[in-house]
């Protein structure tokens, strides 16, 4: 009896099998070994309204010169300074920044003048803000004007019509906020990624994280070919456009 009833003690009961068949999960880790505490993101302190720019901008064009910027034909930029805009003279040429950028968050603030209703379609406050001198996104006055849909406001010129159309009425300023990732390429100059690029017109999401077909073409299909940094260019389409309030983070 004495040798059976030790047996029984040291055998495992079927409670115990069962446990060790069915072992419970393992319990959670602690909630630290998933906390990140460095590095610690650089503070920035951002406008003082919505639009102004945040303390790590570039200011391209603050109201007062154009001194950060030139013709891209050579030389200095031609366009005029008036009550803190930039007015486009005629025929006096697109301009572009003097300094070159890759990947940017890029701030442009434009407006269209009241136009005679005879002017529609591409001829009504036509422009373009170029990213890199390469990629166009389209400035032009389409709030009632039928045009081509990837060539109206908040389209990237020929390859994507907005999601929305976001105009205010003329003469009001608009504003433009993109987010611009540059191309990649290998080596030998071949794609490695395309240009990607995300545009908010008036606050209201027109484009989303799309990818670019290449440099803008007015006929024919883009194509890449390697380049790199770029300036921010300007268009002049003969039409009364304004700009002001551009600056930009480098990302």
């Amino acid at each position: 009896m004495t040798k059976l009833l030790v047996l029984a003690l040291l055998l495992p009961s079927a409670a115990a099998l069962a446990q060790a068949a069915n072992p419970p999960p393992n319990p959670l880790p602690r909630p630290e070994l998933t906390e990140v505490w460095s590095p610690v993101p650089p503070k920035v302190t951002p406008g003082a309204t919505i639009g102004q720019p945040p303390s790590d901008a570039i200011l391209l064009f603050d109201g007062k010169d154009l001194s950060g910027w030139e013709s891209v034909k050579g030389g200095p930029a031609p366009w005029t300074v008036r009550d803190g805009a930039l007015l486009i003279p005629p025929k006096s040429g697109a301009i572009q920044t003097r300094e070159k950028f890759g990947d940017v968050q890029l701030h442009v603030e434009w407006m269209v003048p009241m136009l005679p209703p005879d002017r529609k379609g591409q001829d009504r406050g036509n422009s373009g803000i170029f990213l890199q001198g390469l990629y166009e996104v389209q400035v032009l006055d389409t709030l009632d004007n039928p045009t081509y849909v990837n060539g109206q406001a908040g389209s990237i010129y020929k390859q994507y019509a907005p999601l929305v159309n976001a105009q205010r009425p003329a003469p009001q300023w608009q504003s433009y906020d993109i987010v611009y990732m540059a191309p990649r390429f290998y080596g030998d100059g071949s794609l490695a990624e395309p240009a990607r690029m995300t545009i908010f017109l008036n606050g209201v999401l027109v484009q989303n994280n799309v990818p670019l077909r290449g440099p803008t073409e007015y006929r024919g299909i883009p194509l890449y070919k390697a380049h790199g940094d770029g300036p921010i260019q300007l268009q002049d389409h003969n039409n009364p456009v304004q700009y002001r309030n551009i600056w930009l983070r480098k990302l």
